[in-house]
């Protein structure tokens, strides 16, 4: 049985899917429903006594100086590359944390503080089971719960992750290595970090899945969703390029 020791929270990005109102506030810090997703993020880790926390930050990073005051337990950690990388770079500028580590996005609510229990078995992504079709990444499983294959494009009748996953010593050690090898070496900085494990060096890993339900989390993707759940916004509508 592995323990997780650490968290790595992604919040670099600009959210520009949610502007006019990520122009001045990063995604991880807007309100929904009168709290900040990333509140709902350490709150929820830190029910499940998990308090060595890094916030990735980029992004209008000043702004998240008043998460430290909140949570003093959390250290920020400035991601230089974040104009220019997808966020492979985010993880990179955070590697020398990786093992025993769970790793999430900050823009998300969680719901269910359950679903980032501590001890788990394998290192691997939290799962939802989806019966119908969607365009979400699909983890494929053999019989003994390994992640055999990834479908980027979706389908069906299969395991849509989502962004909390958990990697224990090993595996963390392995995805720095590899990390460093595809930012570093080849210059490999357009891709998501997941792409990494799951697409550029399965064959060193045997991930397993977590499974939850839907609405233990809600990842909140562009701003008609932000709309649905929280009515103060309303009324705005994204700019036109």
């Amino acid at each position: 049985m592995n323990t997780v020791k650490k968290a790595i929270i992604m919040a670099a990005g600009t959210g520009s899917r949610l502007q006019p109102v990520t122009f001045t506030t990063p995604k991880p810090m807007v309100k929904v429903n009168g709290k900040r997703m990333i509140d709902t993020v350490i709150e929820a880790l830190l029910a499940n006594d998990i308090r060595e926390i890094y916030v990735v930050v980029g992004y209008l990073k000043e702004a998240f100086q008043e998460l430290v005051k909140d949570f003093p337990m959390v250290t920020l950690i400035d991601n230089p590359y974040a104009d220019t990388c997808n966020n492979i770079s985010s993880l990179y500028v955070a590697r020398e944390h990786l093992g025993d580590t769970i790793i999430m996005d900050g823009d998300q609510i969680i719901y269910n503080q359950e679903i980032l229990h501590k001890d788990f078995d394998r290192s691997g992504y939290s799962c939802t089971w989806a019966e119908e079709e969607t365009d979400e990444w699909l983890l494929s499983v053999n019989q003994e719960g390994v992640v055999t294959s990834c479908r980027r494009d979706g389908g069906e009748k299969g395991w849509q992750l989502y962004s909390v996953s958990r990697w224990n010593k090993e595996d963390g050690e392995k995805l720095k290595v590899h990390l460093e090898y595809q930012f570093d070496v080849l210059k490999n900085r357009q891709i998501y970090w997941d792409d990494v494990a799951l697409f550029c060096h399965p064959e060193d890993y045997q991930l397993g899945i977590y499974q939850m339900e839907l609405g233990d989390l809600v990842e909140v993707d562009n701003l008609s969703e932000l709309q649905e759940l929280d009515s103060s916004y309303k009324g705005l509508e994204r700019p036109i390029k």
